[in-house]
């Protein structure tokens, strides 16, 4: 195993690019999607079933581990890796997104953010420093600075304000972090659905010499199209010997684009909360179990999926499940979702590796176009 961290491109097809980023903990292979593990534990899944999708690399919750259990209690316990049973890498966020949301209970200075959290209302202080702190503690791979993430629609100086308060918190994060050997801390790309700030906020970064960049604050109420947009102006201004990656994104639909315009990673709750609302994710498009349709069905979501949850049950046993609210239903259909956004990802990497990745892309748009199969 390698004591470094580094990244590598092994194929490209356009502006899509097939790599792999090799940690300490392990070699994730790019175009990347990270299951979202908010409190130590994806949600409604075992940890060997994650890894049994091709997961390589998962995420961790800044904001929330630091709520509960505490950094400071995981770290007693042999960190996030030992506690949750997850040996492999793990990428945590920097809590700059839960500031955002928490807009009603914080209050942001220079300094960082103060604020009240959601659970008991305790007061809290979240610096570029502490957030490296507890991302420390946690001993994640993969930690990313503290931003300030603004909700699109806004006005220009209002994120311009927050691109430049970005920016000098990724150099005080960049100094806490240090020189920490075989881990990395990812610069954020803010910006909102300018050009002009996309650009300088990503020379910026570049200029600090990172080991890799990520792109925020997007996919926060903005059509699909300013997002790729802004992919297209960003992209070409990040280094091409660093992973990209793009946060909280997103659906099939956006990850097959934003590979196009150069993304290497992906992290978004969706497969698993479609899966505790009964809603799945098939090369035939969305599937929901809820539909009466789908009552005395006997056939499987998906009959070629390699997943025993789209494979060996029922469509008529899962409809049951989700309307009688059982566990086990949220329990499957995350796992088929999961397991399908992994052979997604790599189907994505073979065809790339192929030369084929355009042609790939539109066959798999077209499965989702031509919709699932017909009614009993």
């Amino acid at each position: 195993m390698t004591e470094n961290f580094s990244f590598r491109v092994l194929a490209s097809d356009g502006n899509a690019r097939r790599g792999e980023v090799v940690m300490p903990r392990g070699t994730v292979r790019t175009p990347a999607f990270m299951p979202v593990g908010t409190g130590g534990t994806v949600k409604a899944m075992y940890m060997d079933q994650v890894r049994g999708t091709g997961a390589d690399i998962i995420l961790g919750n800044t904001y929330h581990l630091m709520l509960r259990p505490g950094a400071e209690r995981v770290a007693r316990l042999g960190g996030l890796h030992e506690l949750a049973r997850w040996p492999w890498p793990i990428l945590t966020d920097s809590g700059g997104f839960q500031v955002m949301s928490l807009s009603k209970l914080r209050k942001l200075t220079e300094h960082g953010v103060t604020f009240r959290s959601h659970i008991d209302g305790a007061p809290y202080e979240m610096t570029p420093e502490r957030s490296i702190e507890i991302q420390g503690l946690l001993d994640s791979d993969i930690q990313m600075q503290l931003d300030e993430c603004t909700a699109l629609p806004a006005e220009h100086a209002e994120i311009e304000r927050a691109m430049e308060l970005s920016l000098r918190w990724a150099e005080r994060c960049k100094t806490a972090f240090g020189d920490q050997p075989g881990k990395a801390m990812f610069g954020i790309v803010q910006g909102g659905d300018n050009p002009e700030l996309r650009v300088r906020s990503a020379q910026a970064l570049k200029a600090m010499d990172l080991k890799g960049y990520a792109v925020g604050g997007l996919a926060v109420g903005e059509p699909q199209a300013v997002m790729l947009d802004m992919l297209e102006i960003t992209c070409p201004e990040l280094p091409v010997d660093k992973p990209r990656y793009l946060m909280g994104v997103g659906t099939p639909d956006d990850i097959l684009k934003s590979v196009a315009r150069g993304i290497d990673m992906f992290d978004c709750v969706m497969p698993t909360r479609a899966g505790r609302h009964g809603l799945a994710y098939t090369r035939r498009g969305k599937v929901n179990l809820r539909n009466a349709r789908h009552a005395d069905d006997h056939r499987p979501l998906d009959e070629e999926s390699d997943c025993p949850a789209a494979r060996d049950y029922s469509r008529a046993y899962l409809h049951h499940l989700v309307r009688s609210q059982e566990a086990l239903g949220a329990m499957l259909l995350t796992w088929n979702n999961l397991a399908y956004y992994q052979r997604l990802m790599q189907d994505i990497r073979d065809a790339i590796a192929a030369g084929k990745f355009v042609e790939r892309a539109a066959a798999i748009s077209e499965g989702w176009a031509s919709g699932d199969i017909p009614a009993l």
